[in-house]
């Protein structure tokens, strides 16, 4: 079974495979496209278009087009009406999802069925659970939640790790820190990443899921607008209009692209019967965007900074990834902040082609582990470490004769280690011993390595208490802070039902649990009583089960149109 790779991105995804020689490949959809626009129109109550189609539409029929909803991911208020249908994020990102998986079957022959999905290193809990629902609803088998710069580096690394341990001059090993900078249409994310022989370790990620190139869309359309006013006093502003938004929305995406090539370029703008032609230099777009791209520098310095407290002394390659990482502006602050030249590394396909070796190494870890838990070598749902290294090359060996691949390349897949850390800290709300007031105690902080489990103990508030609430905290913000109102409620839940006899300080024991894939687990106990705690959720990202039934339901009526 093969495991793809998904690049679900703000505003263009992709799907990847491994070729018989191990190598990643982006497979070519029905449009004949490596990467499909994120851009769903719905056309009808039960018909929709995704892609370039959806976003030429844009500018027609603006109320029925949905973009940028990977920055909607996690809020479970948010909605798209169209034709009188409401979706959730994780409901119009299945539709992009479904696209895609048709494209990749399309361009390999082979349906895809499991997934390997990429996120923002700076998504938190609730984004990551809705990743999951959308691939639910997609019909996929998720394998995993990827961070996307996690599947950059294996991407770049790929080449590194294929060729096996390389020495330095002087014949020690050679390990290199690596700063990957991902700037992408709608998030943008830091990270630092040690590669060395098999391994890929993250040591630190910091980032803005709202960040990315649509925010230099936006103020090249308000650039555009207030030109076009001025010449055209008595003419309405475009962006009073949803179809004239989108028609500046379409201008300013072709004048950035074009000013990574040049010095100026030129926008046509018509609208209420009046003509503009705006000249716009590749200066005054780095003018008019420098705030912006100041936040993206001042974040790869927090990460750096907390880089160095892993002792990291200095970075030794910087990649760029994401298509908006190709606007000179970018290399050129990165080079003046770090003294180092950035690489621009495969900017729209290295995340896809990331996942896919990502989702290779998955499957033939789960294959070699099944192998060995037949043959009693391995207890079932244990960590493939646990078995003598001399079983493990033999289940390999007995795996690539069975698939007809070479050793080689089932040993390298499985010798491959990914280490990770937290993107955000993750606490509870108590009581304070010095005020009573509820503040925020974290458990879990921003880049701790993954996997976590933590346990702490907490005290009842008084005697005879019968029901004890706990609110689960997740960070928001740069630094972590004891204030309630600064953390974001993820998960409420209730010990109930608690008999009397117990005194003030009754403990209660909270453990966090937390696997690669970011998703966080809760688990509570009143430990005299022995009673346990029911986690229901409170907001975010999790929907009812109503709700999840109506979204089924209705992807399963809505069919997608070719053009």
């Amino acid at each position: 079974m093969t495991v793809h790779g998904i690049d679900l991105g703000t505003t263009c995804s992709a799907v990847a495979r491994t070729g018989p020689d191990g190598r990643p490949e982006v497979l070519i959809g029905m449009a004949g496209e490596a990467t499909v626009p994120s851009v769903v129109l719905f056309a009808s109550g039960e018909e929709h278009l995704i892609g370039e189609g959806a976003r030429r539409q844009a500018r027609l029929d603006p109320e029925h087009v949905c973009a940028l909803v990977k920055r909607r991911m996690g809020d479970s208020q948010w909605r798209f009406v169209a034709h009188g249908k409401s979706w959730s994020a994780s409901a119009v990102s299945a539709l992009i999802l479904k696209s895609i998986a048709e494209d990749g079957a399309f361009g390999s022959g082979e349906p895809v069925t499991s997934a390997v999905i990429t996120v923002p290193a700076y998504f938190g809990d609730e984004e990551r659970r809705a990743t999951m629902l959308a691939g639910t609803y997609a019909g996929l088998d998720v394998v995993d939640v990827l961070s996307e710069p996690i599947a950059a580096a294996l991407s770049y690394g790929f080449g590194r790790i294929d060729g096996g341990l390389q020495l330095s001059k002087d014949g020690s090993a050679n390990y290199e820190t690596v700063l990957v900078y991902d700037l992408g249409g709608g998030t943008f994310d830091a990270t630092v990443i040690e590669l060395a022989d098999r391994r890929i370790s993250v040591l630190a990620v910091d980032g803005d899921h709202q960040l990315g190139g649509a925010d230099w869309d936006e103020r090249i359309c308000l650039h555009l607008s207030r030109v076009f006013c001025a010449e055209n006093p008595d003419a309405e502003d475009p962006l009073d209009d949803s179809a004239g938004a989108q028609a500046l929305v379409l201008a300013a995406e072709r004048a950035k692209r074009e000013l990574s090539d040049r010095d100026s370029t030129q926008a046509v703008i018509a609208h209420d019967g009046a003509r503009s032609t705006v000249t716009l230099t590749r200066a005054e777009l780095d003018d008019m965007t420098a705030a912006l791209l100041r936040r993206t520098i001042d974040l790869t310095r927090s990460c750096l900074d907390a880089a160095s407290k892993r002792g990291v002394g200095q970075v030794d390659r910087v990649l760029m990834v994401g298509g908006s990482s190709r606007m000179p502006m970018v290399g050129s602050a990165l080079r003046a902040e770090l003294g180092l030249s950035p690489e621009l590394h495969d900017p729209d396909l290295a995340v896809a082609k990331g996942a896919a070796l990502f989702g290779a190494k998955k499957e033939l870890e789960r294959m070699v582990s099944a192998d060995l838990v037949t043959r009693g070598r391995l207890s079932a749902g244990s960590p493939l470490d646990d078995a003598p290294a001399q079983e493990i090359d033999d289940a390999c060996r007995r795996v690539a004769d069975a698939l007809g691949l070479p050793l080689a390349q089932v040993r390298r897949s499985v010798e491959i280690k990914v280490d990770t850390v937290v993107s955000r800290g993750f606490g509870v709300l108590a009581a304070s011993a010095m005020t009573g007031e509820l503040e925020a105690v974290w458990l879990v902080h921003r880049n701790d390595r993954l996997p976590i489990n933590v346990q702490r103990s907490f005290g009842t508030v008084r005697t005879d208490q019968e029901v004890i609430e706990l609110l689960v905290v997740e960070q928001q913000g740069q630094a972590e802070s004891t204030r309630a109102q600064a953390a974001k409620v993820l998960v409420a839940g209730t010990i109930e039902g608690i008999p009397p006899g117990y005194s003030e300080g009754s403990e209660i024991r909270v453990t966090f649990d937390m696997g690669f894939d970011g998703v966080l687990s809760v688990l509570a106990f009143h430990v005299e009583a022995g009673i346990p705690l029911t986690l229901t959720a409170q907001t975010g990202a999790t929907l009812s089960q109503a709700e999840v039934a109506r979204e089924r339901a209705q992807l399963l009526q809505t069919r997608r149109r070719e053009s």
